[in-house]
């Protein structure tokens, strides 16, 4: 629907308007009501912070523009309000902006965004330059009248592997992630609604609304699923030897956003999509949950300070149960009917699907139950292993004269919420129960008209190892495979369990062990492969230099500064000397006249006999 025009130069034109379809109704309903629960717990948990009505204030900024960027009808306003939630989450990330960690972190997250959207100004430009327009309806229908790029790379495969650039700013892929683990520097609700269940799921939004674009251009869509498989699977390792709670939180979510483009990347937009709901669901309530830790410390979230916390605060450890056990792929919840249904596109999605995808995604989900699993042992099994200011004591004992924090539950403003996403988390996977286990997947058919596949965008052939057959997975036969491929995925998850309980409850001297033998290996995987490191030597490093040296030495102070010192100095000798003409002599006035006139005469003499 349009609201009003906009932009009208020569035969382009771009109006504010809205567009709703099943796709933006599904993430219309993730950011709001997932949203709406965040703001609920946020009057709990910021009660005492200092900034209260400036947070609300960002938040709901942020709000308005994701609404903006879900609900737009064109990519350029797709693209405002993706600059807006960047803008939002960079107030946010750095809301307690007195901590120099938390300054810093705001500015990497808005500058390495910045980078990712370089390319997806590139790619609006391309569609401006070659269909006229950046209207949803009116691209899609040029892009269906052009045949896939079978052949080799073209305008197509450009434009999505530039879109592709802006989404793997956005979403935290390989090689654009680094921003996501240090914005864990905001207030935890920010990490919830943000980075878990909204703003970086954009970028799936993104590429799963171009579908239309990456169905005929293979090479792109190709490497959607490349860079998420290896996003999942390198995230999922760094989580394993995180201490900090929030930060094993922060990978996990750039792993399962891994998975996402992983779903988008095989042709199953849908598989994608389905996920980013159920994602929004868990990994929002493992954000609160694992708030709620925090508040109950203290502030205290090393996990290695913590333990023996699910009798004293029950209603946080149900919860964030609910939560783990979705994330980690247990049959009957959520993430296991989600996950599942990507890990079998990954082998079976007709032209894109192979064995290598499904068997890194399977070891990944192995990776993520066995780290997740870790967190809630850590957290809320053994005996409590946190400094005597948070020992825990009864209700009804007073405080001792030097200040003690108790371990406390959360209040109900901020339980309440919990619970409502606890049980999204549990039954809300059941909307896409795939036919393989008796349903009938009410939400791919719910999706269908907007991710419809022509065969001619199809790639000629199969990857190898794959069924063939016009509708994989979903006949008879096929049916059975997926069941295997599933029993598969379920015994990973409860290997992933087993092996977290041996290390982190029955065995815990196998941790130290196990990291002893490791080595180097898990030293580089405790520090994130330095890949930190290498961005400031690399990169950060000489561009300071370079802005030191050429810019502000040479440029500024040698350049700018020196011609406006210079200037004026030379304006001053000028001044000076013409100042001593003013001698205040008749005489020498007239002379000077004198010698002006005869000038002037011998000139036009001059002049007067050419």
């Amino acid at each position: 629907e349009t609201l009003a025009p906009w932009i009208h130069i020569a035969d382009f034109q771009v109006d504010f308007s809205f567009y709703l379809d099943q796709l933006s109704l599904v993430m219309l309903l993730v950011v709001t009501n997932v949203g709406f629960l965040i703001h609920i717990y946020s009057v709990g948990y910021m009660a005492e912070e200092g900034g209260y009505y400036r947070y609300f204030a960002y938040l709901n900024l942020f709000m308005f523009f994701m609404l903006t960027l879900v609900l737009a009808a064109n990519y350029l306003q797709m693209f405002i309000g993706w600059e807006g939630v960047g803008l939002a989450s960079y107030l946010l990330i750095g809301f307690f902006f007195t901590r120099d960690s938390a300054a810093a972190a705001g500015k990497k997250a808005f500058i390495v965004n910045r980078i990712g959207d370089f390319g997806f100004l590139i790619a609006l430009f391309l569609m401006i330059q070659h269909f006229g327009s950046l209207d949803f309806s009116r691209v899609f229908n040029e892009v269906s009248k052009l045949p896939a790029e079978t052949a080799g790379a073209g305008l197509l495969t450009g434009i999505g592997l530039l879109l592709l650039t802006g989404a793997c700013g956005k979403s935290a892929q390989l090689p654009l992630y680094v921003w996501l683990p240090d914005a864990m520097e905001g207030p935890t609700p920010v990490s919830s609604l943000i980075h878990a269940a909204t703003m970086v799921t954009a970028g799936v939004y993104m590429v799963a609304r171009s579908n239309v674009i990456f169905n005929r251009a293979p090479i792109a869509l190709t490497a959607v699923a490349v860079v998420g498989v290896m996003t999942a699977v390198f995230a999922a390792v760094i989580g394993l030897a995180q201490n900090d709670i929030k930060k094993v939180l922060a990978y996990s979510t750039i792993s399962q956003l891994g998975y996402m483009f992983l779903g988008c990347g095989v042709a199953a937009f849908s598989a994608g999509i389905f996920h980013l709901m159920a994602h929004a669901f868990f990994k929002g309530l493992l954000f609160l949950a694992a708030g709620s830790v925090i508040h109950a410390l203290g502030g205290e979230q090393d996990m290695r300070n913590m333990g023996g916390l699910r009798s004293r605060i029950p209603g946080t450890f149900w919860c964030m149960t609910a939560g783990t056990f979705a994330i980690a792929g247990i049959p009957l919840f959520s993430g296991f009917f989600s996950k599942d249904q990507i890990l079998w596109k990954a082998y079976s999605s007709p032209g894109y699907g192979n064995w290598v995808f499904w068997g890194i995604a399977v070891f990944t989900a192995f990776l993520t139950s066995f780290y997740m699993f870790r967190l809630w042992f850590m957290t809320f099994f053994g005996d409590y292993r946190g400094a005597a200011e948070h020992s825990y004591e009864p209700p009804g004992q007073e405080k001792h004269a030097h200040g003690e924090h108790h371990v406390h539950e959360s209040p109900k403003v901020m339980l309440l919420p919990m619970m409502v996403l606890a049980v999204l988390s549990i039954v809300g996977g059941y909307v896409g129960v795939p036919r393989a286990l008796g349903g009938s997947n009410h939400f791919d058919q719910f999706l269908a008209p907007v991710f419809k596949v022509s065969a001619e965008a199809m790639p000629a052939g199969t990857a190898p190892g794959q069924p063939s057959g016009e509708a994989a997975g979903e006949r008879a036969e096929a049916g059975n495979i997926e069941l295997a491929f599933t029993a598969v995925s379920v015994l990973a998850a409860f290997l992933g369990l087993f092996l977290a309980w041996l290390f982190y409850v029955r065995r815990r001297d196998l941790p130290d062990r196990v990291a002893a033998g490791f080595g180097w290996f898990y030293d580089a995987v405790r520090d994130k492969f330095y890949v930190d490191d290498l961005y400031h030597t690399a990169v950060v490093q000489p561009l300071l230099g370079l802005s030191s040296v050429v810019l502000w030495r040479g440029l500024d102070e040698g350049g700018i500064d020196a011609t406006a010192n210079d200037s004026a100095a030379s304006a001053r000798d000028v001044g000076d000397r013409l100042r001593r003409m003013q001698s205040g002599s008749i005489r020498s006035y007239a002379g000077w006249v004198a010698a002006g006139a005869a000038v002037i005469l011998a000139y036009m003499m001059w002049a007067g006999g050419r």
